[in-house]
C-alpha cells in the first residue's frame, strides 16, 4: 500500500455557477513529490447543500466540512466517510439562506469556534449539541478565519448580507480578542471575504471581494464587479490598516479565493480572473502571478462548462436591466465563459504550491517559488460520483476552498488514505 507525504483536501460544491447554492462535498489529493505520484478520493454528501472550505484539526484526525447550509459536519480526513453533523439553526435563526458556519479555527484536538448567526459559539467534536455561545462577532456575515501568530486574535472577513433590513455591503473586517472575549470592527473601502494571518507576527491579510447588487439590490445573486482591488494588512492589537496594496481593474485580480503566505510574498488564487497573484511583502507594491487563463482553443473542450455559465449568469440576473453586470463579468473573466482557480495553499517547508481550477476541473502542483509546473492532473467528471447528474451535463466536480495537510517535518511524514490513480 502506497503512502503519500501531502494531503490536499478541497470542498467541492457541484457543477453550477453558484457554489453558494450547489452541492457539499469533499475531494482528498494525495501527493509524493518524490516521483509524483499521486492519487485521490471523492465523495459528495446528501443532505447537504453549498461546500464551501475544509478544515483539518490539528492532529489529523477530524475534518470539518464548511457549508453555506447550515450544517456543522465532521468527516474521517482518511476515508472521507461522515462522522456527524449538527444544525445550527438549533443555536440561531438565520436570515439568509446563504449565511452558514463556512469557516472555522480548530482551538486543540477536540474544539473549534464557528460564527453562528450573530455569535460565535464554541464546539467540542464530542458534542456539537451542547456549543457553548462566546459572544457576538459584531460584523455581517463572518466568513474566512485565522488566527494571529500569537493565538490571541481570531480575525475574520465578512460577506455582504442580503438580507431585508440589513442588506448592503460589508466593507469591514473583524477581530475577536481572545483574552477579554470581545470583538472588534474594523471598517475597509471595500468588502473583503478572505484573510491570512502573518506567520510571525500579529498582523493579518485582508483581500477585497468586490461584487454589485443585481438589480442595485439583490446580494444574494450577485454579479462580478470591474473594480479595482485591494490587499489590506492589518495590525490585529491595534485594530488599524499598517498597509495597503491595490491594482487597477485592468489587472486580472477578481474573485479571490484561498489566501496563503510565504516568508516573503502574499499569495491568493483568482476564481473570476483566472489568475494566482504574489505581492512582494517587503515593498507591499511589486506583485507577479501565475496566469492560468484557457487559450481559445482549450476552451472548445470545455462546452458543457461554458453552456452551464452562460445559462446560470442569465438565471441571476435579467438580461436587459442586467446587461452592464454581464458586461462587467465578461471583462472581469478576460472573456473566458469560465470560472478558474478555487484552491491554492504553500507546504509548510514553501517548495510545493497545491491549486485546483474549477473551471478547467484540474489540480496542479506548482513549485515555489520558481513556479514552474510540477504535475498537473485533469479530474473525472462528477457524472461519477453524482448519479442523478446527466451524461451530457457541466462535468465539474466544483473546486472550492482547500487546506494541505504537509509532513510535520517535511521528512517522513505519511497518510492513511488510498485513494483511485
Amino acid at each position: 500500500m502506497k503512502k503519500y507525504p501531502y494531503a490536499f483536501h478541497i470542498a467541492l460544491d457541484g457543477n453550477g455557477i453558484n457554489g453558494l447554492e450547489g452541492m457539499a462535498g469533499v475531494c482528498c489529493f494525495l501527493f509524493d513529490p518524490v516521483d509524483n505520484t499521486f492519487a485521490f478520493k471523492i465523495k459528495y454528501f446528501n443532505g447537504l447543500a453549498g461546500g464551501h472550505a475544509v478544515h483539518i484539526s490539528p492532529n489529523g484526525n477530524y475534518g470539518y466540512l464548511g457549508t453555506t447550509g447550515q450544517h456543522l459536519m465532521l468527516y474521517d480526513p482518511f476515508t472521507l466517510e461522515e462522522l456527524q453533523r449538527q444544525s445550527t439553526l438549533f443555536y440561531e435563526k438565520n436570515d439568509t439562506s446563504i449565511y452558514g458556519s463556512t469557516h472555522v479555527v480548530w482551538i486543540n484536538d477536540q474544539e473549534f469556534i464557528a460564527a453562528v448567526g450573530d455569535y460565535f459559539y464554541q464546539f467540542n467534536i464530542n458534542h456539537l449539541d451542547k456549543g457553548r455561545k462566546l459572544g457576538p462577532h459584531k460584523i455581517m456575515l463572518p466568513h474566512s478565519m485565522k488566527f494571529s501568530a500569537s493565538g490571541r486574535y481570531l480575525c475574520y472577513g465578512s460577506m455582504d448580507n442580503p438580507s431585508f433590513g440589513r442588506n448592503g455591503e460589508a466593507k469591514m473586517v473583524g477581530v475577536w480578542d481572545m483574552e477579554t472575549g470581545e470583538a472588534t470592527r474594523i471598517e475597509l473601502p471595500a468588502t473583503c471575504w478572505h484573510i491570512v494571518q502573518h506567520p510571525k507576527k500579529d498582523l493579518f491579510y485582508a483581500v477585497s471581494f468586490r461584487v454589485l447588487p443585481q438589480n442595485h439590490q439583490d446580494y444574494h445573486q450577485w454579479a462580478m464587479a470591474f473594480f479595482k482591488e485591494y490587499a489590506f494588512e492589518i495590525d490585529a492589537k491595534e485594530k488599524r490598516v499598517v498597509r495597503h496594496w491595490t491594482c487597477g481593474r485592468e489587472i486580472p485580480a477578481h474573485i479571490n479565493s484561498d489566501v496563503t503566505i510565504s516568508d516573503t510574498e502574499l499569495i491568493f488564487c483568482n476564481g473570476g480572473s483566472h489568475t494566482i497573484v504574489f505581492i512582494d511583502l517587503k515593498s507591499f507594491s511589486k506583485f507577479r502571478m501565475i496566469d492560468e487563463k484557457p487559450a481559445l482553443l482549450e476552451t472548445l473542450n470545455h462546452k458543457r462548462t461554458m453552456a452551464t455559465t452562460v445559462y446560470d449568469s442569465l438565471v441571476r440576473g435579467n438580461l436587459f436591466s442586467s446587461n452592464q453586470h454581464l458586461m462587467g463579468a465578461l471583462r472581469v473573466s478576460r472573456f473566458r465563459l469560465m470560472d478558474s482557480v478555487h484552491a491554492c495553499q504553500l507546504s509548510k517547508n514553501q517548495s510545493l504550491l497545491f491549486t485546483a481550477n474549477r473551471g478547467l476541473n484540474h489540480i496542479t502542483v506548482y513549485d515555489y517559488p520558481s513556479l514552474t509546473t510540477r504535475l498537473r492532473v485533469p479530474m473525472p467528471d462528477i457524472q461519477g460520483y453524482v448519479p442523478y447528474v446527466g451524461k451530457l451535463g457541466d462535468p465539474r466536480l466544483g473546486f472550492h476552498h482547500s487546506y494541505l495537510v504537509s509532513p510535520a517535518q517535511e521528512d517522513g511524514f505519511t497518510t492513511k488514505i488510498v485513494g483511485d490513480d
